[in-house]
């Protein structure tokens, strides 16, 4: 495989245009444009930074214990720096935003970052949005508010009530079955992964929020696993990834942990590395990729 056939993989894979991709490979645009279509080729040190991509891209990347396990001691002691950050009205807002704007762009809004702060901060309506969109803002506000009640200020548990409320709130207005599990199938889109069969849906859903609850000494392994399984259950027919980002975020306010925002430019290789965790049993890529979650909040905080 030639640079541009693994450049326009990593295009493919990614979702980024060329103009972002240039710019995180450190090149410009012209720089790019000429590999991408084999015009030139690049010099080793960028060659190198070409396969990195790939490899990180296409979930082919392996990460050193020791570098993600320094990674976990950072975010442990800046956690223990930073307690009840959350009480500040500007950084509680910034969360806000950045949450309900990234994790609803993940699913496919089209509302900006702006259009956003205007629904929630101003209550106002944006021209030529639906009203589904409105309501998935305004939503999941109210959701992730509850939640931030419940697990920082009245120090409530990560169970399955809480996931049932959150669904509820999330969902109110947008579909009838809010705050119940499916009755029937469903299959995530994009990938060939089978989710749980909806007869099973209450038990394996008992099972998995009684593990959620355990407390366990690698934090953040646990978060990325009890976020598999989750996701690959699929409880719900719909809201599935919103909720399961609440629930990761419940959990690691629980644990004293900075939230994780996953930002809507990252959701393929998120997607990525969630796959891989679930197909092969493997949560290294997605733990590291939510200690890179929780650092990129640490430099907005």
């Amino acid at each position: 495989m030639n640079i541009a056939e693994k450049l326009k993989i990593i295009g493919k894979l990614s979702g980024l245009t060329q103009e972002k991709l240039a710019a995180e490979l450190g090149v410009s645009f012209a720089t790019f444009n000429s590999w991408i279509n084999a015009r030139s080729v690049p010099r080793k040190k960028a060659e190198g930074r070409i396969d990195e991509l790939y490899r990180q891209y296409s979930g082919q990347k392996s990460i050193p214990s020791s570098v993600l396990e320094a990674k976990k001691d950072i975010i442990l002691q800046k956690s223990r720096t930073k307690k009840n950050f959350l009480k500040r009205t500007d950084i509680y807002e910034q969360f806000m935003l950045s949450m309900t704007y990234n994790t609803n762009s993940i699913e496919g809004s089209t509302f900006t970052e702006l259009e956003t702060a205007a629904v929630l901060f101003d209550n106002v309506s944006i021209p030529g949005k639906s009203v589904t969109e409105h309501l998935e803002v305004k939503n999941h506000q109210a959701a992730l508010g509850y939640m931030l009640e419940y697990i920082v200020h009245s120090g409530g548990g990560v169970d399955e009530a809480l996931v049932l409320k959150l669904h509820g709130m999330l969902m109110n207005g947008i579909m009838d079955n809010a705050g119940a599990y499916r009755r029937h199938p469903v299959r995530i889109a994009g990938v060939n992964i089978a989710t749980a069969n909806f007869l099973k849906v209450p038990v394996l859903m008992k099972d998995l929020m009684k593990d959620a609850a355990d407390e366990h000494s690698d934090i953040i392994q646990h978060i990325a696993a009890v976020h598999s399984r989750f996701e690959q259950i699929h409880p719900f027919s719909d809201g599935n990834g919103r909720i399961g980002r609440l629930l990761m975020n419940a959990m690691a306010l629980r644990g004293n942990i900075a939230p994780i925002i996953i930002k809507q430019e990252k959701k393929r290789l998120y997607y990525t590395y969630l796959q891989k965790a679930q197909v092969y049993d493997d949560t290294t890529l997605l733990e590291d990729f939510i200690c890179d979650a929780i650092l990129e909040w640490f430099d907005i905080m």
